[in-house]
């Protein structure tokens, strides 16, 4: 026996795969496939699922600004006191929570008595039934 002949009993040799050798081809990893290749990693669901979803999805097709709160002249006419409407009076009713919130007043409804509508977005048909009751419109 000879000093390179002894070897570390403790250690024991790893077998490396895919490298020829008395297995033939396939060294012991079967036959193609995503196993067979070297570095192989199998992907993930989650990345199928991703690639399924369109590529910025949505964003075309987002609105540039915030819809306007509509508020319709029937109502209107219940609530209005002494014929004022603006962004105030609204605020005051409770019809928005803020005075920079986007308004607008549509005709839908019965109006019969005259309001005097400022500040406030209006609707054809709306400016129509309010003028028609005798109102105005600024």
């Amino acid at each position: 026996m000879q000093l390179h002949n002894l070897r570390n009993p403790l250690k024991r040799k790893i077998k490396r795969v895919g490298r020829g050798g008395k297995r033939g081809t396939t060294s012991g990893r079967g036959q193609k496939g995503q196993k067979a290749r070297a570095g192989h990693r199998i992907r993930p669901a989650e990345r199928d699922l991703l690639l399924r979803l369109p590529k910025l999805r949505g964003v075309k097709n987002k609105p540039r600004t915030a819809p306007s709160r509509v508020i319709n002249v029937g109502v209107l006419a219940r609530h209005a006191e002494g014929g004022a409407v603006n962004p105030d009076v609204l605020l005051k009713k409770n019809f928005i929570k803020d005075k920079r919130e986007r308004v607008k007043i549509l005709g839908g409804g019965e109006l019969k008595s005259a309001l005097s509508v400022s500040g406030i977005r209006v609707s054809a048909s709306a400016r129509a039934k309010i003028e028609k009751a005798g109102g105005s419109v600024k």
